[in-house]
């Protein structure tokens, strides 16, 4: 795949990341801050103000986070099909790195997330993980990445795009069509493996 480096200007929904994305969540007080760090190849990117990626030598990949207003959802299938079409492009990414099934004190764990509120409404973004509450909006597709210290659980860095936009079944009078979904996996994790390389000096 030809990748083309490219700047985008922020969506709203990554400007609201950009504010919310200092700490874990804009309604919790936590101690953990983040930095936003250049990083040319996705739109927005965030590290721990004390990350340190200097003890991990592999990796384990968490099982990808999909999340669709309920009255718009694909099937379950479609969902599991999504996610096996993500897990292997990443993986096909990071051939140059050791994953791990297990985590462990140099392990660092990647999770993927997909958040397609294309057709979501306000009440929709209780569906998410709390820390995400505030950076995903109705209207907008977001995808994030987060590195965390697997045992811990500790997240020290994010980054997020929403350049590409797969069409997802929405009911059943639509079909979700797999060539974007495939699409949009493989830039995904070309963009991905290569903020992986930033910050780990592969």
């Amino acid at each position: 795949m030809q990748f083309i480096q490219h700047r985008l200007r922020l969506s709203p929904v990554l400007a609201l990341a950009a504010v919310c994305l200092i700490t874990v969540s804009c309604t919790t007080v936590t101690t953990q801050s983040f930095k936003v760090t250049d990083s040319p190849n996705v739109k927005a990117a965030y590290l721990a103000t004390d990350a340190d990626f200097g003890k991990y030598d592999r990796l384990t990949a968490e099982e990808m986070g999909i999340y669709f207003p309920e009255d718009a959802a694909p099937s379950a299938d479609d969902q599991q099909r999504t996610r096996q079409i993500f897990r292997e492009a990443f993986l096909g990414e990071l051939t140059d790195y050791q994953i791990v099934d297990e985590n462990g004190p140099t392990t660092l764990a990647v999770q993927a997330s997909l958040i397609d509120f294309r057709h979501a409404s306000t009440a929709d973004a209780t569906m998410v993980r709390r820390e995400l509450r505030d950076i995903v909006e109705p209207g907008a597709l977001l995808f994030l990445m987060e590195l965390k210290d697997s045992e811990s659980g500790r997240i020290l860095a994010r980054a997020a795009d929403s350049a590409s936009a797969p069409a997802f079944s929405s009911s059943t009078a639509t079909a979700t069509d797999w060539t974007s979904v495939e699409s949009a996996a493989g830039r995904w994790a070309e963009l991905f493996r290569q903020f992986l390389d930033e910050n780990l000096n592969k």
